[in-house]
Formats: structure tokens, sequence, C-alpha cells
């Protein structure tokens, strides 16, 4: 009766190490303001290209750990599209700037 118990925990401890989990993984990179004392922590949470304009981007981000709801990227117009339809244009150093840069190879 204690061999199959060893048997049997043996098993559920093998199925349980060999299952793999997604892995969670996010893009950074830090970017200074005005000099080396400060700088910002752009990483990309998620992204999806769109299927219908291959220029556009929609990503959540976060800046300095601070999570930012998603926004569409439009690479060609240089501008992002919020939520509620607010259009507003990269800034310096933006996320937007990121990710077109990262992921547009056609702007290398």
């Amino acid at each position: 009766m204690t061999g199959i118990k060893s048997v049997a925990l043996m098993l559920v401890l093998i199925l349980t190490l060999s299952a793999t989990y997604p892995a969670f993984a996010s893009v950074c990179r830090n970017y200074d303001v005005d000099d080396r004392l400060h700088q910002h922590q752009i990483c990309i949470i998620s992204i999806n290209r769109s299927a219908k304009n291959y220029w556009e981007y929609r990503a959540a981000v976060s800046v300095d750990g601070v999570k930012r709801p998603t926004e569409v990227y439009n690479c060609r117009e240089r501008v992002k599209v919020q939520n509620n339809g607010t259009i507003l244009p990269f800034e310096q150093k933006d996320p937007g700037e990121m990710i077109c840069s990262f992921f547009n190879s056609s702007r290398r």
C-alpha cells in the first residue's frame, strides 16, 4: 500500500513540475529626460498590430511602473489615439516613439 502511495506521489510531482506556464515578459527601455539624473522606464506590457493598417499598434504601456490604458499608436502619422478618441502627437521620449522604432523595421 505504501508503494502505491509513493508511486502516486512521484507521479503527481513529475506532472506538476513538467507543466509549462506562459511567459510574461515585457520590453523595457530607460530614457534620459534632461540629464542622467532623470530617467523614465517605459515598458510595453501588451501589443497588437492592426491587421488592416500595418502601421498601427494597439498597446498597453507603463511609464515608471504606472500602467497606462491601451492606446492606438499610429506610426505613419506619429500620433496616438486615446480610448475617448482624442488624437495626440508623439512627444519627445514618448512611448509611441519606442513602439514605432522597435517594431517598425521600415523606419530603421
